[in-house]
């Protein structure tokens, strides 16, 4: 099994005509994803990716047309909540947005509106997720991976690139890896991964990468203390030298009146069974230290 995606996955990309979705999706076809059909309005009736991949003007066409149950968002910020919601409506079950740049405030009602759908929605400003050897959906390079049991969960691309290169230089795989993105307001916190991998049977440890800002790592990591006791568990926080009220990075990246310190995130995560990292690359070693031997 895998977590969101896996060989089951039906995936529509919303923006597949662009320049960046049309090459992302090449890559994702090129994994082994199964593209059903791609999401431009006003290109309905077009042929993508070398005339295999029928391009609709509306999401709720292409979920008729393909029984699609996944989308990935390749739409400009000023796009890409309506996509999001246009998503939802048709029935779309699981939607990945890769767009950055959407103001906080818009994201709001959206999130509302898609957990109303009975949705999931990662993301926004994420690089998707990766089930390795079964399907990969967003912009995270599919040969970095191993298939295995470990389940990474992140609020950052590019680290996770890191980390899992280095468990897989270390023979360790990955079942899942999920970027939730690192907005202030996302779609999917670390805890709602955190219990998927849990309900995961082939998932047998956990890395989770996270920064500073806002209080989803500690969230995560009280409910691991009870939850996840006994499984491997390995962490990495960003932002150790970031100063108080700068923003690092990510628009959730900023220290506030104390409150998402690294100090505090480390601390809450080492108090629930983490081995925490002082570089990704520390991460495979952490995850021996605890026992795992997958």
């Amino acid at each position: 099994m895998s977590i969101l995606i896996g060989r089951e996955t039906r995936l529509v990309v919303q923006g597949i005509t662009g320049r960046e979705g049309e090459f992302h999706a090449r890559a994702m076809q090129a994994y082994g994803t199964a593209i059903v059909g791609g999401m431009t309005p006003g290109k309905g009736g077009q042929k993508a990716l070398d005339d295999t991949v029928p391009v609709f003007d509306t999401m709720s066409e292409a979920v008729r047309e393909t029984g699609a149950n996944t989308s990935c968002i390749f739409v400009p910020a000023a796009g890409a909540p309506d996509a999001i919601l246009e998503a939802a409506a048709a029935g779309i079950g699981t939607i990945f947005c890769i767009t950055e740049g959407i103001p906080a405030l818009d994201m709001v009602p959206v999130v509302a509106a898609v957990r109303a759908a009975g949705a999931t929605l990662i993301g926004p400003n994420c690089p998707g997720a990766t089930s390795p050897g079964r399907a990969k959906v967003g912009i995270i390079p599919g040969s970095i991976h191993r298939e295995g049991s470990v389940g990474v969960v992140s609020r950052s691309g590019t680290l996770t690139y890191e980390a899992v290169q280095a468990m897989t230089d270390a023979g360790i795989g990955q079942s899942t890896c999920v970027g939730i993105g690192g907005d202030p307001i996302i779609g999917s916190t670390f805890l709602e991964v955190l219990q998927l991998f849990a309900a995961d049977p082939e998932t047998e440890a956990i890395v989770l990468i996270g920064e500073i800002g806002g209080a989803a790592e500690e969230e995560a990591a009280a409910w691991a203390a009870t939850n996840l006791a006994g499984v491997p568990k390995a962490a990495f926080i960003a932002g150790r030298t970031a100063p108080e009220g700068k923003r690092m990075g990510h628009a959730g990246a900023i220290i506030s009146g104390g409150a998402g310190t690294a100090g505090s995130k480390v601390a809450a995560l080492e108090a629930a069974g983490f081995g925490v990292a002082g570089s990704p690359t520390e991460l495979p070693q952490l995850l021996r230290d605890a026992g795992y031997r997958g």
